[in-house]
């Protein structure tokens, strides 16, 4: 199989892993209110997705040093799918939804830093990025199936099958995975330095480089967390000037559906120029225009639908422009042996402040509220202010990574 055959199934795997990603924020606006469920808790039910995908990706970068990342990838997906199908079929409230959405996550990090690692062992640097790129730009398509298979499904058949059909992508994308890879080599590198484990931990932690591009990747998580657990409510919230119906659900998941489509352009963009003006060049570019969108989107509530939109569809392409230049980065600021343990690392910082802002999204949003303000444009000015908060240090991590000479170990030397 070719190279770009490869790449195009092993892509179209993961946009089939990454319904579960969404499943839940798709539904919201209306499990919020069936489920009778503050804003705090429909943030934690996000959070505890989040929290078990800490735990997920830490566990399996190490496997992935230990075992290899094609047999980790195979081994992981059957639990993806399984804990996927159960959160779908039988989540019926609060409780049930924060122990089931949360074994969802457990289990669904098989896909993503095996999967990364995969590309990183095929391809060479120079198409590195790219390919990379266009593996993420396949998560984001895959919100955005899932985003337009859940709008449609409102209306027919309610949530409860909306949640059962995007449920059932990390199936599909199991049995994908098992095609794709069936001619590609398990790859275990040799330890560098003798190093497995928690001393590969400790290596990377000690390694500036690589702990700047893992910090700046941990902030922009708190951003892209909060962005894509609360966006669909957000944008139902604004076409149905605040009520719950399923058509205001259904326009506000559209909408969403139609923003996330330009993440997968925004993946793709950020891949190929950070292979031509570098790594750092295209961290910053992208955090500083999706902070700009933090800062202003929330006051925009009252504003027409179209320039929700189109605001919507820049903060989508910009917050998820750099997810792949901070995966590719560490890939040529680590030895290829520790690159387990660097994603491990960076997953568990990275989706550990994910996992709180979407929570914290939601606490701000029920605190404001509660303050009884003439407008709801407050509660969600000042939701969508903190996801740009936290993500703030962001940009000052990638700029210091800049000026530091190891910097041109990275994009052939254009840092």
């Amino acid at each position: 199989m070719s190279d770009a055959a490869w790449l195009i199934w092993l892509c179209a795997g993961r946009a089939c892993f990454s319904t579960i990603f969404v499943a839940y924020s798709a539904s919201l606006a209306l499990l919020k209110a069936d489920w009778a469920m503050t804003a705090g808790q429909a943030g934690l039910v996000q959070s505890a997705f989040h929290i078990g995908t800490v735990v997920s990706l830490f566990s399996i970068g190490f496997l992935t040093d230990r075992f290899g990342a094609k047999r980790t990838y195979l081994s992981t997906s059957v639990a993806a799918a399984l804990s996927a199908l159960l959160f779908g079929s039988l989540a019926k409230d609060f409780s049930s939804a924060l122990l089931l959405y949360g074994l969802a996550g457990l289990c669904s990090g098989g896909s993503y830093t095996p999967g990364l690692t995969l590309i990183a062992e095929r391809f060479p640097t120079a198409r590195r990025g790219w390919a990379m790129g266009l593996y993420l730009a396949a998560s984001s398509l895959g919100y955005a199936v899932c985003l337009f298979a859940s709008s449609a499904l409102f209306p027919v058949g309610g949530w409860r099958t909306a949640l059962i059909v995007t449920c059932s992508g990390p199936l599909l994308g199991a049995c994908i995975g098992y095609g794709v890879l069936r001619g590609t080599p398990n790859v275990v590198h040799p330890a560098s330095g003798g190093k497995i484990g928690l001393a590969a931990i400790a290596a990377v932690w000690k390694n500036r480089p690589a702990m700047l591009a893992v910090w700046a990747y941990t902030f922009h998580c708190w951003e892209l967390m909060g962005l894509w657990g609360w966006l669909p409510a957000y944008l139902s919230a604004a076409a149905g000037g605040g009520s719950a119906s399923v058509r205001a659900a259904s326009l506000g998941v559209t909408l969403s559906g139609v923003s996330y489509l330009t993440s997968v352009a925004g993946n793709i963009t950020a891949g190929y120029l950070c292979d031509r003006r570098g790594r750092t060049y295209v961290m910053l570019l992208m955090a500083l225009t999706s902070l700009g969108c933090s800062f202003i989107f929330g006051w925009m509530i009252g504003l027409p639908l179209s320039l929700l939109l189109a605001v919507a569809m820049l903060y989508n392409f910009s917050a998820i422009g750099d997810s792949s230049v901070y995966s590719t980065a560490l890939t040529e600021l680590v030895p290829p042996s520790h690159l387990g343990a660097a994603y491990s690392l960076r997953s568990v910082l990275g989706f550990g402040a994910g996992a709180v802002s979407p929570w914290a999204f939601g606490a701000v949003l029920d605190l404001v509220r509660s303050l009884s303000l003439p407008s709801d444009v407050w509660a969600w000015g000042f939701a969508w202010t903190v996801v740009g908060i936290g993500a703030l240090p962001g940009p000052l991590m990638s700029w210091r990574l800049r000026r530091m000479p190891e910097s041109r170990q990275m994009g052939g030397g254009l840092g």
